[in-house]
């Protein structure tokens, strides 16, 4: 046990509770927990040039089992340890499930990796690792957290979906079963949903923890969280291999980062670095909405930004997102609906925001035409946005779009300031207004859209070139 407290021991350390958060508990840095067993590694993690990932002969050395009666026997406010163990480093699993009270710590060194063979995810034969009609999602997720409380993963080791290596005993991977369910490939018939697993599902688990684990590669989403009251998401990297959708072999299609949805509440991110193939954060307010969550602190690179939507329908209220960085995002600040999944986002501040090379840095729009029809019985309706302290720099699209006359997108910006680079506007339905602090940024005239305030010049100096950083590889 001495081996892993003495790696992981500088993590317990707590800091002040954040001000002005939107989260209403008192959210201070996450403790890792006694460890109530710690388990020795077996494998060890090779790389085959792309990825790090096992040995052919070591794939069905599976340690489902063996984890999860740890997990089974350990008592509340304990933890079971992975650990490395010589030059051993690596775990193998099928789906695991985390208990009341329990966490699972992934020690430095030491990779928890998914299965690559789709019988042992699958949740009826045959339902995984396919592109489907079906309904339902065929795979079970490596990690599920449901109707628990007080549970978390920790540690400064890895969980490794695998995404991207070949699903045992072919030559595609989860990605390209992404990629066929998009653009229509080999035994998809006329079209079909990619039947992958995600990383970890928590459904109805309060107060559920995520510290300074790195998550990499997932086959689908890395983490849903439905229905729950407190989530913290503290110190966590999201690792995924660049998407490149013009490319011939684009990978990592609906890899989002973090994914807070239907009915939850109560919810921080914070000091956290995510690059994904999707959203780096999306929230998803589907039935029950979301509302009370903070994202504090943080760094986005590759991926879709931060984004709301594109289910609104049960309505997103009370979000602050302050002192974010995004470098390189396909989307930077992202509000997006349409009128088959459209409700009332509200009351949402961006503050402190700094964004470089965005194709669309300013992203708000009801025509979003990805997930289902734009128009619809179910319009969308954004009110009381604030981008206050935003600087985008690099160029690209900026999109300020409501629904329609009577559900418009209307948003207040203070102190929001582009560069000298080209921009393009969207400028529909909408009512947009200065506020003290000015803006230089000038949509023109739009369809039946307003303006209320003068553009003012450019007088705002650039805060955000020190806060633009590498990506932490360590």
């Amino acid at each position: 046990m001495q081996r892993v407290l003495s790696s992981l021991g500088f993590l317990a350390i707590a800091l002040a509770p954040f001000a002005a958060a939107q989260d209403t508990r008192t959210v201070t840095e996450p403790v890792i927990p006694p460890f109530c067993t710690t388990l020795d590694a077996h494998l060890t993690a090779i790389n085959d040039g792309t990825y790090n990932t096992l040995a052919p002969a070591d794939e069905s050395k599976l340690d489902t089992d063996r984890i999860q009666k740890a997990i089974d026997a350990c008592g509340k406010g304990q933890a079971v340890a992975l650990q490395v163990h010589g030059k051993s480093n690596a775990f193998v699993s099928g789906p695991l499930e985390l208990r009341e009270g329990v966490t699972l710590v992934v020690a430095k060194g030491a990779t928890l990796f998914e299965t690559l063979d789709p019988k042992i995810l699958e949740n009826s034969p045959g339902s995984c690792g396919v592109v489907s009609k079906e309904p339902g999602r065929g795979c079970k997720a490596l990690i599920t957290v449901s109707h628990v409380s007080g549970a978390g993963i920790m540690g400064d080791g890895t969980i490794d979906g695998r995404g991207g290596e070949y699903i045992l005993g072919t030559k595609t991977s989860a990605w390209d079963l992404g990629e066929q369910a998009l653009t229509g490939g080999p035994g998809v018939n006329g079209g079909g949903g990619q039947k992958v697993s995600r990383l970890i599902v928590a459904d109805h688990a309060d107060n559920f923890t995520l510290y300074h684990i790195t998550l990499r590669n997932s086959p689908n989403f890395h983490v849903a969280y439905n229905a729950g009251d407190g989530f913290t998401v503290w110190g966590v990297k999201i690792d995924t291999v660049h998407r490149i959708a013009s490319a011939p072999h684009p990978l990592s299609r609906n890899t989002d980062g973090i994914d807070p949805g239907s009915g939850s509440k109560n919810i921080t991110i914070t000091h956290s670095y995510f690059r994904e193939g999707d959203d780096n954060v999306a929230i998803k307010g589907g039935p029950g909405g979301v509302t009370n969550m903070s994202v504090i602190h943080n760094h986005f690179y590759w991926g879709h930004g931060m984004s709301i939507g594109s289910e609104t329908n049960g309505g997103v209220s009370k979000i602050r997102v302050t002192d974010l960085t995004l470098d390189g995002t396909d989307s930077g600040i992202r509000i997006k609906s349409m009128g088959t999944k459209g409700g009332l986002v509200h009351d949402i501040v961006y503050d402190d925001i700094c964004i470089r090379n965005s194709g669309r840095p300013l992203d708000i729009t009801a025509a979003y035409a990805a997930n289902g029809p734009v128009k619809g019985n179910l319009p969308p309706t954004f009110r009381d946005i604030i981008l206050r302290n935003v600087n985008v720099s690099g160029g690209g699209k900026i999109l300020f779009d409501g629904y329609d006359h009577d559900h418009r997108a209307q948003l207040l910006l203070d102190g929001v300031y582009i560069d000298s680079a080209n921009y393009t506007y969207t400028f529909d339905n909408a009512d947009v207004t200065v506020g003290a602090g000015g803006t230089n940024i000038n949509p023109g005239t739009g369809t039946d859209a307003s303006f209320v305030g003068k553009p003012t010049p450019p007088t705002k100096p650039d805060t955000c070139a020190a806060r633009f950083v590498p990506f932490p590889t360590n």
